[in-house]
């Protein structure tokens, strides 16, 4: 009866159309209601008690990382060097679209600010060379989300949070599953354009390649100052959002020079609206967590899945498919505070990887952002493509079914993403 009140109410709030920060305090009070227990002082302390932590700064300061780069030039020089290396190639403009993605997805950890970017600059020279509009609008919608897995992510760092599980070793871990699902798109792409005869063209001249290195050199660092920085220990995730935005305004301003000092409130606001709707989000989130756990929602759902607590690669399966029906609804980030409480303990009592999990959790969320009919990345490429919603829907089938291959594979095999993260964390 409780798990039917609280998902009830959350999930006539949405069906009203309220916003889902609100829709998620409205179910708490519900389940508060419920349990006899309403004080709005509770309510109150837990919501800021859940705005009020440290590893969240992180989300503020990356956002305005990616923000800047974006302005700055450092995404542009990023997608210049892909061009460079691979765009002479058949179909090369595909393969200049996944390797910038993945580049970019290590500087920014947004699949929506990545998404926009690769669609702004790529998009209309894909169009141009004679590529099916609707497939490369799937393929940079299916690459942007390659951010949310390839540290620094966000999703990552809202899920540390949520499950009390170290953000370092999800970072971590989540290098060699994001690179494998950009060689799975990479692979795809083949296999669509295998046969086209669109003429691709000239290979640059090494000196053009050369310049073009020199050029990304800048933005090139950032990634490997974060990862090396996470690994040594030199600083904390919180603190390496802070070295990314300083790290990308300094070489915005100071090296590139794109970057004006009257365009800098413009960036403050847009990355702070972003940050103050995830940052409700988890206010809300915290309310709704202290609730769960309170009338013991966990405790229900591990006797419902006991029945597969002997096995864990069923019960992983079966969570999988849990979280791709919620994804064609939600956004990940409500998902992820919303499933992370409830979860994790049942997570915990099959004796499943609490790092694994939430890479794969993290995965299968990310995955959601281009499934129909709420996906986010998906409204952004066709908002800054100017595509119609159903036109991109199309052109992503085959990328997203490749990526949930990929996803299965890792549920079949922890190792793929297990051996990887011991050797990348030491």
């Amino acid at each position: 009866m409780t798990i039917l009140i609280f998902v009830g109410a959350l999930l006539g709030a949405m069906a009203l159309g309220v916003p889902i920060a609100f829709a998620l305090l409205l179910s708490g009070v519900a389940l508060m209601l419920h349990l006899d227990l309403f004080d709005a002082q509770i309510l109150a302390q837990n919501i800021i008690n859940g705005a009020d932590s440290f590893p969240l700064l992180a989300v503020p300061f990356f956002m305005l990382a990616g923000e800047i780069m974006n302005v700055g030039g450092l995404s542009r020089r990023i997608v210049e060097l892909a061009l460079s290396v691979v765009g002479h190639v058949r179909g090369g403009l595909g393969y200049v679209t996944i390797m910038a993605g993945c580049l970019l997805a290590a500087l920014s950890g947004s699949a929506v600010a990545d998404a926009a970017a690769l669609t702004a600059l790529l998009l209309p020279m894909m169009v141009k060379a004679g590529h099916d509009r609707a497939r490369s609008g799937g393929l940079i919608a299916a690459t942007g989300i390659i951010a949310p897995v390839l540290p620094p992510s966000i999703g990552l760092i809202i899920f540390g949070v949520a499950a009390n599980v170290s953000i370092s070793k999800l970072f971590m871990a989540g290098i060699a599953p994001g690179l494998m699902i950009g060689a799975a798109l990479w692979f795809t792409w083949w296999w669509l354009v295998r046969k086209e005869t669109i003429v691709p063209p000239p290979r640059q001249p090494r000196a053009v390649v050369i310049k073009a290195l020199r050029d990304s050199a800048w933005a090139l660092m950032l990634p490997v100052i974060i990862l090396v920085g996470l690994r040594m220990g030199v600083f904390t995730p919180t603190e390496a959002a802070v070295v990314a935005a300083m790290y990308a305004l300094f070489v915005s301003t100071v090296v590139y020079r794109e970057l004006k000092l009257r365009q800098l409130y413009a960036i403050f606001v847009s990355a702070a609206r972003t940050s103050a709707v995830v940052m409700l989000l988890v206010a809300a989130a915290m309310v709704a967590a202290w609730l769960i756990t309170v009338a013991d929602l966990p405790g229900a759902v591990i006797d419902l899945l006991e029945p597969f607590l002997d096995s864990p690669k069923m019960l992983v399966f079966v969570i999988m498919i849990l979280v791709m029906i919620v994804g064609t609804a939600m956004d990940m980030t409500p998902t992820i505070l919303i499933l992370t409480p409830v979860l994790m303990p049942v997570v915990k009592a099959a004796g499943i990887d609490p790092v694994y999990f939430g890479v794969l959790f993290i995965i299968n969320n990310a995955i959601g952002l281009i499934t129909p009919p709420v996906g986010t990345v998906l409204s952004t490429v066709a908002g800054v493509g100017r595509m119609r919603m159903d036109e991109v829907t199309r052109g992503v089938l085959p990328f997203m079914a490749a990526q949930f291959l990929i996803m299965f594979l890792f549920v079949l095999f922890p190792q793929l993403i297990t051996v990887p993260a011991k050797w990348f964390g030491g």
